[in-house]
């Protein structure tokens, strides 16, 4: 500050008072003098002599660190020696440091500019200073000033005192000098007890301030305020202090729209004066922490809890929340009311809260809507209601689907939605949206009457109307097609059906009588063929007027003729083996005095709209599994097929995954399924790759109804036994090293390109194919290696030799025609007879008569030529010399030989090669059936599609 001789010169204006700190040493004179010691030489300044002690030192440097980044002005190389302001050391801690500066004997003292002495007046550090606003009466109204007072004696205000800090923590004040001394003033340092803001500041600079009558109750009540920063005092006793009122715990609740309550907790007065709940500076207010300990008493673990007390106080009311859904009702019904009982709470409230109650009576669902124009689907309307009031599905759906405990209707009427009905019909709902076609009515959902199932479990969770309870009643047929009234064989079918045959001859008279479609999936050999015979020979006895179409692979159209004159040789059967063009005929004109209009899949695909353009009485898709591809020409070809019931007859409805059994579905029951894309999300993956027991569960009651199945293990018990046996077999060590070199040639090869398995597949499959034709002889991939000597080989002549030598009779099957050619010259070599039968054979029927009456005890058939359609029971042996991993393809080659009309035991041996791919493919194909006995027969579930991690296990 200026000394008396700087107050000559007054300061500019707008100039600020400011004091200024320097540290000083003792010279050996005993004076105090600024050479030797600066700011910047505290950080390498060491104690000893007359310099200041480490403590000192570290004082000081701390002092230097409280005034902040920059105080100090310039560099090392270009310092500036400038004081470190007083008033902007914004910490409370300088107190401290200066009292222990003092504490050490390092005085402190002070000088004015003007003084060019060493010597100084010293500093003194007072007691803490209060803000004291004062009262008092006056003509009219009240009067209020305030004043700085340290152990209540006045301290000076105005421009002999200086604040300190940005935030006032303390106050310097100095002693006007004599006007003939050159000693300084004396300056006086002191803490502020609390810091005033910047109202109570105005106060204290502006003087007394005038408080007219009509202002009196008003500012009565906002002391209360002002006495959480200053002391107040009343020095007349205008003013009883004592009852002033106190600052409360006031809690503002705004009502808000779908059900939700937005809170805020404050302190405040009566003038209205809100405040911060939990102020940095410690709390003057017991009133609010009891009713704040009360609050949270009361509202326990519900929103508004969140906030933990800095000070290590648990936790506290947090100052805003937010309330929804069932918090909110029970915030409003029970816990709002205990909360306007509290004592020093104010509830304050925006809005009108609903009158919220419980439903005591269950919820009410009732089935409406309206069929479609053709009678083939059903628009379902689902409406809820609970106490007369009506649920909006959409919103129920949503509040199940986020796990809300209860639902609140828009009257403040709340439900719980732990019911069982309830989440079982969301379930329902979301099935049939996501498998359902578009088209559906709006606030509807469209059902197919193939979805029979579906409906009736949904039926169950409610009330139906008449239009929904009529439309039940035309697709219970579907239901109780599974369970129906056997129906009597008719007397033209000239043969006996067993009661497995007679129970599916009835199930497919019932989805023929109701227009409906579906699959008959019995076992290879069971007579699906004579089962659908005998519905024919029924509606021929019945009238129709139309034929039916078959339409099965080939080789099996003459086998469809001969079943035909067999079992109903009273019906017209006309097979066609021709385009039309061929023929000169159309397909119309050949069917027209026809009963059963029998042709191949390749027919259909060429002339389909010939067979399109018929109106055919049913259809049967023999070997179905030849439309199992729904990207493939026959599959559309088959699909767009018209007719009243369309039925796929297959022992392997589905082989690989279960998009092929989706693919037969859409054609026999278009409606059940009608997305594919939607089926793969909802039950392909899951099943497959996820192995979801529950939606395999899901899926076999969706079409149990529409699938007939039955194993030869559970209906034809008088079948006689079948031993499979697997013959594991060593390579020949020149057999061996051929391979194992390959082996690791192909494996580099096709791990390389497995990362894109989808572009790379025809590669991968050719380099597996090698290594499965080399599994089998040498010379099938390098004809030089032709002469090296095959086990397999070896091995099936001895065992054909005892089989020939018992009487016996065999079938062998290989997928490879080449390695069918060097069987066939090894029994040249042997004298063995046998017959042949591939892919290339025109004269079918010409082969398979001659084994059936010849005496050739060995048949030779490729894989794909007879793994249908034959009835090969005059064999007891079968030789399957290369595994497939299409374990349904192998089921049906077996199958040729052990079927109805098989009265010997069937041997069945596998040959394969030890320690090669075939061990592998043998691995993979157990799980391609674990997959189809999942889904067809409730066994276990496994992952049927070959991927990159099987091709991965098929070479490791």
């Amino acid at each position: 500050p200026p000394g008396r001789g700087a107050s000559r010169r007054p300061a500019p204006a707008g100039r600020r008072p400011s004091i200024g700190l320097r540290p000083m040493t003792l010279s050996p004179a005993g004076n105090w003098v600024r050479s030797g010691i600066s700011w910047w030489s505290l950080s390498y300044q060491r104690s000893g002599g007359h310099g200041p002690t480490e403590v000192a030192l570290r004082l000081l440097g701390e002092l230097v660190a409280m005034g902040g980044p920059g105080v100090l002005g310039g560099s090392y190389y270009a310092r500036r020696e400038e004081p470190l302001p007083l008033e902007k050391i914004g910490s409370r801690r300088l107190w401290d440091l200066l009292g222990e500066l003092g504490e050490l004997g390092a005085p402190l003292g002070w000088v004015g500019r003007a003084s060019r002495s060493g010597s100084g007046s010293p500093v003194r550090l007072e007691a803490p200073v209060e803000v004291v606003l004062d009262v008092t009466g006056a003509e009219s109204g009240l009067t209020m000033a305030a004043n700085y007072e340290s152990d209540g004696s006045p301290v000076p205000a105005g421009s002999t005192s200086l604040l300190i800090g940005a935030v006032p923590h303390g106050i310097a004040w100095w002693d006007e000098g004599a006007a003939d001394s050159k000693v300084p003033a004396a300056l006086h340092l002191a803490p502020l007890v609390r810091s005033p803001g910047p109202a109570e500041l105005a106060l204290v600079e502006g003087g007394r301030v005038h408080v007219p009558p009509q202002e009196v109750r008003r500012f009565l009540g906002a002391l209360p305020r002002l006495g959480r920063r200053v002391s107040l005092a009343s020095s007349d006793g205008a003013v009883d202090l004592s009852h002033l009122p106190a600052v409360a715990l006031v809690l503002s609740v705004r009502h808000q729209p779908n059900h939700g309550v937005e809170l805020s907790w404050r302190r405040g007065l009566p003038d209205g004066w809100r405040g911060e709940l939990w102020p940095p500076e410690p709390a003057s207010d017991p009133g609010v922490e009891d009713a704040a300990r009360a609050a949270l008493s009361i509202v326990g673990k519900l929103a508004v809890l969140g906030q933990v007390d800095p000070a290590g106080g648990g936790p506290r009311l947090a100052p805003d929340g937010w309330l929804a859904g069932m918090d909110a009702v029970v915030f409003v019904s029970d816990l709002l009311p205990r909360l306007r009982e509290l004592e020093n709470l104010e509830v304050e409230e925006e809005g009108s809260p609903l009158d919220y109650r419980a439903a005591t009576e269950a919820p009410v669902v009732r089935l409406g809507g309206r069929p479609g124009s053709q009678g083939d689907w059903f628009d379902l309307a689902v409406e809820i209601t609970v106490a007369g009031e009506e649920v909006a599905f959409g919103q129920l759906f949503v509040a199940l689907a986020e796990g809300q405990t209860h639902l609140i209707l828009p009257s403040g009427t709340y439900f719980p939605l732990d019911r069982p009905e309830l989440a079982e019909l969301a379930r329902l709902i979301a099935e049939a949206r996501e498998l359902a076609e578009p088209g559906a009515a709006p606030g509807t959902i469209r059902l197919s009457r193939f979805d029979a199932n579906l409906f009736e479990e949904l039926a169950a969770l409610g009330v139906l109307d008449a239009q929904a309870g009529a439309w039940q009643d035309s697709v219970k047929a579907l239901l109780e097609a599974g369970r129906s009234a056997a129906v009597a064989v008719p007397k033209s079918l000239a043969a006996t059906l067993r009661p497995y045959q007679a129970e599916g001859f009835s199930w497919l008279c019932y989805l023929y009588d109701h227009g409906l479609g579906g699959i008959l999936a019995d076992d290879m050999g069971l007579g699906k063929t004579l089962q659908a015979l005998a519905l024919v020979c029924r509606a021929i006895e019945e009238g129709v007027d139309r034929p039916f179409l078959v339409v099965a692979p080939t080789s099996v159209v003459g086998n469809w003729c001969s079943e035909a004159a067999r079992f109903a040789p009273h019906l017209a059967v006309v097979p066609l083996a021709e385009t039309a063009a061929r023929r000169g005929t159309g397909v119309a004109e050949e069917a027209h005095w026809a009963d059963i209009v029998v042709t191949s899949y390749a027919l259909l695909r060429l002339d389909h709209q010939e067979y399109e353009a018929v109106e055919w009485a049913g259809v049967f898709l023999d070997e179905a599994q030849f439309v199992k591809n729904s990207a493939s020409h026959g599959y559309a070809r088959a699909r767009a097929v018209s007719a009243p019931c369309k039925v796929a007859l297959t022992g392997t409805p589905m082989e690989n995954n279960l998009m092929e059994l989706w693919s037969l579905l859409s054609i026999t029951a278009p409606g059940l399924f009608p997305d594919p894309t939607r089926f793969a999300e909802h039950y392909q993956r899951p099943i497959e790759r996820a192995r979801d027991g529950e939606r395999l569960a899901r899926l076999r009651r969706r079409i149990r109804p529409l699938v007939k199945r039955r194993t030869k293990e559970l209906v034809a018990a008088d079948l006689p036994a079948k031993q499979e046996q697997v013959l594991s077999l060593d390579l020949h060590p020149r057999h061996r090293k051929l391979y194992d070199t390959r082996l690791q040639r192909e494996r580099q090869r096709v791990l390389g390109l497995l990362d894109d398995f989808d572009r790379n597949r025809f590669t991968i499959l050719r380099s597996l194919t090698i290594l499965r034709q080399l599994s089998l002889h040498a010379g099938l991939v390098e004809e030089r290696s032709d002469a090296v000597p095959c086990a397999k080989l070896q091995a099936l002549v001895e065992q054909l030799d005892d089989v020939v030598a018992g009487g016996h009779r065999a079938l062998v099957f290989s997928q490879f025609t080449g390695f069918l050619a060097k069987v066939r010259d090894r029994l040249d070599e042997h004298g063995i007879e046998y017959c042949y039968l591939d892919g290339k054979t025109r004269r079918r029927e010409r082969v398979l008569e001659q084994w059936r009456g010849g005496d050739a005890p060995v048949f030779l058939i490729s894989l794909k030529a007879g793994g249908f359609g034959l009835n090969l029971t005059e064999a007891d042996y079968c030789f399957l010399l290369d595994p497939w991993w299409n374990p349904a393809t192998e089921a049906q080659a077996i199958d040729r030989t052990h079927r109805i009309g098989q009265t010997r035991p069937v041997i069945v041996y596998r040959l394969i090669a030890r320690n090669t791919i075939e061990e592998k493919v043998v691995a993979l194909a157990q799980r391609k059936a674990e997959l189809f006995r999942g889904v067809m027969d409730e066994g276990d579930i496994f992952s049927g599609a070959i991927t990159a991690e099987d091709i991965r296990g098929l070479l490791g």
